[in-house]
């Protein structure tokens, strides 16, 4: 391939070759980068007086990186963990890079050598099942919005779908049929099948005898017809999740997103005595040890630990006051 130290060309060789063709990344990913491309592009034309065609590979180094860092954090007041996303995007385009120019490979390992910033870990939000049952309720369904609602939030909770795989599933993505399944490309573009419950099934096929249409057609559309967008599917998760706190009043003191309804698949499925790695299977992660969080998060699994070990043996001793004289005397 021909060496090029032109930035604009080397982007759009990183993104068109690198991610869209050869590593075949998700639109969501696409997103991401694209995203902090934007956000340091404009930095540098703020700070280096340079338009983004104008911006060498050069001006990009690790002294500038670090600066941009800090700026999301300082000024638009990113957190570490976005912070950190951020730089990963950063990172793998510089690793795209040091194949295509060599010459900046002085630069480019002082920027791949910038560590991420560690940041606190809360446990996971996920809902108890009075919880669910109050958010199940909240969607009208004398309507159509609210039977659509109900039957996306129900699939959402009992598959563990992403939002991404939600929003994208087709009218031929659920099978009704003996094995009643869903059927999504996942992740790292890996295909997944997840079975339905019977209850399940039973409200997908009455939702989409409604919904009518052609197999390729979204299953869940918005009031438009179209697809919904990450941002709409959050908001009618909100507005239901505000309504069965009337029901719920310990709904308060969660923020209930669409990934908060992937957690709670998962802890329904470890409460019930599910194995670890049948969870990740399920939920389409990479690692095992990604399930960690969901135990970590599960007192009552811990609480069954506990029960099965050993108590430690001892009395704790009452506190008795010392003698005052002999207190005295003992200080001189």
């Amino acid at each position: 391939m021909k060496m090029t130290t032109d930035l604009p060309v080397l982007l759009q060789s990183f993104f068109a070759d690198r991610l869209m063709r050869q590593r075949r990344v998700s639109p969501h990913t696409i997103a991401s980068y694209r995203d902090t491309f934007r956000l340091l592009f404009c930095f540098a034309q703020r700070c280096l007086n340079k338009s983004p065609s104008a911006l060498s590979l050069a001006d990009l180094d690790a002294p500038f990186i670090g600066t941009f860092l800090e700026h999301l954090e300082r000024t638009r007041g990113n957190s570490a963990k976005s912070r950190n996303l951020r730089l990963t995007a950063i990172r793998s385009f510089f690793r795209y890079a040091s194949f295509q120019e060599p010459g900046q490979s002085d630069n480019i390992q002082r920027v791949l050598a910038i560590p991420s910033k560690r940041h606190d870990r809360r446990l996971i939000d996920f809902l108890t099942r009075p919880e669910i049952d109050a958010f199940l309720s909240a969607p009208d369904q004398e309507t159509w919005t609210g039977r659509r609602d109900y039957a996306l939030l129900l699939l959402a909770i009992q598959t563990g779908l992403r939002l991404s795989e939600l929003i994208g599933l087709h009218r031929e993505d659920v099978v009704l049929e003996t094995g009643a399944h869903v059927h999504c490309m996942g992740k790292g573009r890996k295909e997944r099948c997840t079975p339905l419950t019977r209850h399940t099934r039973t409200v997908l096929q009455t939702w989409l005898e409604e919904r009518g249409g052609n197999p390729t057609d979204i299953a869940f559309p918005n009031r438009l017809g179209g697809q919904f967008s990450p941002d709409g599917v959050q908001y009618l998760v909100a507005k239901h999740a505000r309504k069965a706190q009337e029901a719920c009043p310990s709904l308060k003191q969660k923020k209930v997103t669409p990934h908060v309804l992937r957690h709670t698949c998962a802890m329904e499925l470890l409460q019930s005595g599910v194995d670890p790695a049948m969870i990740a299977l399920w939920l389409g992660h990479d690692r095992l040890e990604t399930v960690g969080i969901y135990l970590d998060a599960n007192l009552t699994i811990k609480e069954e630990i506990l029960a099965k070990t050993t108590p430690i043996p001892g009395r704790i001793k009452r506190y008795k006051p010392g003698d005052k004289l002999l207190e005295f005397l003992q200080a001189l």
